[in-house]
């Protein structure tokens, strides 16, 4: 099922827009609000069409409601753009059932926006290549809705301390030094909410890691009038085969929890630390992401902005004449400081 959606007034396709949260048309400026309608209310442009599956699945074809062209996608797509006429097409059938997200957190920065953004980003770097911070070789800007799974779980964690406290006193020309022992236990029941986890194979983890956190608060009941415009793909892995990354990421948060619950002690030795993680429940989002493609040196970098906060993560190529010269001011800087230390405690000038 294509579903498309024209312009009442003159017909045009509309879009959503980051500014306003609505779909609107850029020919005539007419525009809807997405939150005062049901799906079902807003009668996209819907056709019908017989998709046929080509290497078992690993993509479709479905028909253009604009151009008649024919549209290949892969197996994951849920919303793209026609490579012919350029309008936006919404996959509704993998957007039904299990495939239906609950949530969706808005573009809130625009195509634009996003540009200059990274450019500033460039501009900025300290350790990047003259050339790079030109920021003069976008090779493609794409805006993506990326799967992600939203957690919520139960955690009980034990742990067992050996700690000590060390008190130095005087006494007359002796000076001692008294050492106390404790063993300590901690027992902690907790729990977290929204933690989350992308769940497209294509997206790297510490990429997408990088770019949190979200603002929750601006999370929106799904409807897909928010996908027109944008690239979107649904997700790759369930919530379940998802949850041992998210057990080992709490189990981490409960841990470094622990320790700093055993407080005032001179030294703190973790014997033995168990965490149970429990999933309580998943929802399965769609978070705004922005996938910035730079040409430099022969070679391609790719960056992901969060298209919400702007948050941008990504390694960028590293200037080795500014980071060796860097080096070597820090390195002169520490010099002079230490004979400056030298000459105040008395020591030779050089």
């Amino acid at each position: 099922m294509v579903i498309q959606y024209k312009c009442p007034d003159c017909g045009a396709d509309m879009v959503f827009d980051s500014k306003t949260a609505r779909l609107h048309c850029d020919s005539c400026g007419h525009s809807e609000v997405i939150e005062d309608y049901e799906a079902e209310d807003f009668q996209p442009f819907e056709q019908h069409f017989h998709t046929s599956a080509f290497e078992g699945g690993e993509a479709r074809q479905y028909q253009c409601n604009s151009c008649g062209a024919i549209l290949l996608t892969d197996k994951d797509t849920t919303a793209t753009t026609c490579s012919f006429c350029g309008s936006p097409v919404v996959l509704g059938d993998r957007l039904a059932g299990v495939l239906a997200p609950s949530k969706v957190i808005p573009f809130a920065i625009s195509r634009k926006e996003a540009e200059a953004a990274f450019k500033k980003w460039c501009h900025h770097g300290m350790f990047m290549p003259r050339g790079f911070k030109q920021a003069d070789r976008i090779k493609k800007l794409t805006g993506m809705y990326v799967p992600f799974w939203l957690y919520d779980v139960q955690g009980h964690g034990e742990a067992f301390a050996h700690c000590t406290c060390i008190h130095t006193y005087d006494e007359g020309d002796v000076t001692v030094t008294k050492t106390s022992h404790f063993n300590v236990y901690r027992k902690v029941d907790a729990r977290y909410s929204n933690i989350p986890a992308d769940a497209s194979e294509k997206m790297p983890d510490s990429l997408m890691d990088r770019l949190e956190p979200f603002d929750y608060s601006n999370m929106k009941e799904f409807n897909i009038p928010y996908l027109a415009g944008f690239i979107s793909e649904k997700y790759n892995y369930t919530d379940k085969e998802m949850f041992p990354r998210i057990q080992q990421r709490v189990t981490d948060y409960m841990k470094d929890y622990i320790l700093s619950s055993i407080a005032g002690y001179s030294s703190v030795h973790i014997l033995n630390c168990d965490c149970n993680i429990g999933q309580r429940s998943a929802e399965y989002v769609l978070f705004p992401v922005w996938m910035v493609y730079y040409d430099y040196d022969h070679s391609e970098y790719t960056f992901a902005m969060n298209g919400q906060t702007g948050k941008i993560a990504g390694r960028p190529p590293l200037s080795k004449a500014k980071v060796i010269g860097s080096a070597a001011v820090v390195t002169l800087a520490l010099f002079i400081i230490c004979r400056i230390i030298t000459v105040l405690m008395g020591g030779p000038v050089l």
